[in-house]
């Protein structure tokens, strides 16, 4: 492991960020307040590897990454220390006695010896060599609707379960009527000893999506981490935090509702037929962790009014790519730190890494390292971030 103490980002003062001003860099702060808050890299992992890399699962405890490269027809699946070495590949996709089909979630690190995977053969347990050890059959089978294998995201431990965020559409409502955003379920429990999946979360009333108007395909996929057997969800493009209990009967315990830099999101429509290209352009919250007492929140802050009309334009197939290209980066994705009310500490784009990939284990946050988008790399690496509070005053 490569230990490096350099400050990653601006220090910034700690209050309100509305009333603050901009630095140089474009970052947000503020000025009046003896604290102090910033990130810090303290760690990297280099791994060796050329292709493109899908981390699922880091492992604090025993030193172990998880990451898989997914090609059209093989997944292959390889298991690293943290000094950077691959101990282990092997694949389990397809029709093979010990496979689990196909993936339903990233795969997820049980202990010093063994991942569990949720698969379409049910729940699987292996050993970092490959061997399968258990398997439990699903209760009930439903195609994933929310996948993404990428780090960050996929279930989350609770108690003897797992928090999964899916979609449940409601029987016999559409999504042109709009009962759908009353009807459907968004997050489950699963159980990998018994093989159910119990649905206990929908949208909450007072949600933007239950406005009684219509929105983009997915524009309310719910991200969530949790904390202290609380668990904190923004549905989509939203910029509410709502804090749902994690015992029975999963109380909706509060919503904090927060505010971003110049993020344009969609608020709905009354016609049903709304144009989907609003998926590529409306603002939409990726990501969300709880460190220390803080939130912090991955977002793409979405397109202006302008830069949409030119979205909807008609262009080649080659035009399309190079003005969406352009738009990433004219519209990087960024990450927000709120207090616990929801105020903003710093809002900024992180240098060299990817927002989204926010992975929270063994209280540690670690984040990957952003591709090079002009030399392909032959390695990949990730970094552990420490989230600093500190008195202005200690630091001269």
């Amino acid at each position: 492991m490569h230990r490096i103490f350099i400050p990653f980002l601006f220090v910034v003062l700690l209050f309100s960020c509305d009333s603050g001003k901009k630095d140089e860099g474009g970052n947000k702060k503020n000025e009046g307040s003896n604290t102090a808050v910033y990130f810090e890299k303290l760690d990297s992992i280099k791994i060796d590897y050329l292709g493109n890399p899908s981390v699922h699962d880091i492992d604090p405890k025993s030193g172990t990454i998880l990451f898989m490269e997914h090609r059209q027809f093989t997944e292959d699946i390889m298991v690293a220390n943290f000094e950077g070495e691959i101990l282990d590949s092997f694949s389990k996709l397809g029709d093979v006695p010990d496979g689990y089909g196909k993936l339903m979630s990233t795969l997820r690190i049980l202990d010093d010896n063994t991942f569990l995977v949720y698969g379409y053969n049910g729940f699987m347990t292996y050993d970092f060599s490959g061997k399968l050890l258990n398997r439990v059959k699903l209760k009930k089978f439903q195609l994933p609707y929310f996948r993404r294998d990428a780090m960050g995201f996929g279930m989350e431990k609770s108690g003897n379960r797992y928090v999964y965020p899916d979609q449940e559409v409601p029987e016999g409502i559409s999504e042109s009527d709009t009962r759908f955003y009353e009807e459907m379920d968004l997050m489950f429990l699963l159980n990998p000893e018994s093989g159910s999946r119990e649905p206990f979360i929908k949208l909450p009333e007072g949600s933007l999506f239950r406005n009684g108007k219509f929105f983009y395909m997915n524009a309310w996929r719910p991200i969530f981490t949790i904390d202290d057997d609380q668990m904190y969800v923004v549905f989509g493009a939203e910029p509410v935090i709502y804090v749902y209990s994690l015992t029975e009967p999963y109380s909706l315990l509060s919503s904090i509702p927060f505010d971003l830099d110049d993020y344009r999101y969609f608020r709905g429509s009354i016609d049903n037929s709304v144009d989907h290209t609003l998926m590529f352009t409306s603002g939409n919250i990726l990501n969300i962790k709880k460190i220390d007492g803080y939130f912090v929140i991955a977002y793409f802050p979405g397109y202006s009014d302008a830069d949409k009309e030119g979205e909807s334009e008609n262009k080649t197939q080659a035009e399309n790519l190079l003005y969406r290209e352009r738009m990433l980066k004219k519209y990087a994705k960024r990450i927000a730190i709120l207090d616990a009310e929801g105020h903003r500490v710093i809002d900024f784009v992180p240098d060299g890494l990817t927002p989204e990939s926010m992975l929270l284990r063994n209280n540690e946050l670690w984040m990957q390292e952003k591709p090079d988008e002009e030399v392909e790399r032959d390695y990949f690496r990730l970094f552990r971030l420490e989230l600093r509070v500190e008195n202005k005053n200690s630091m001269d």
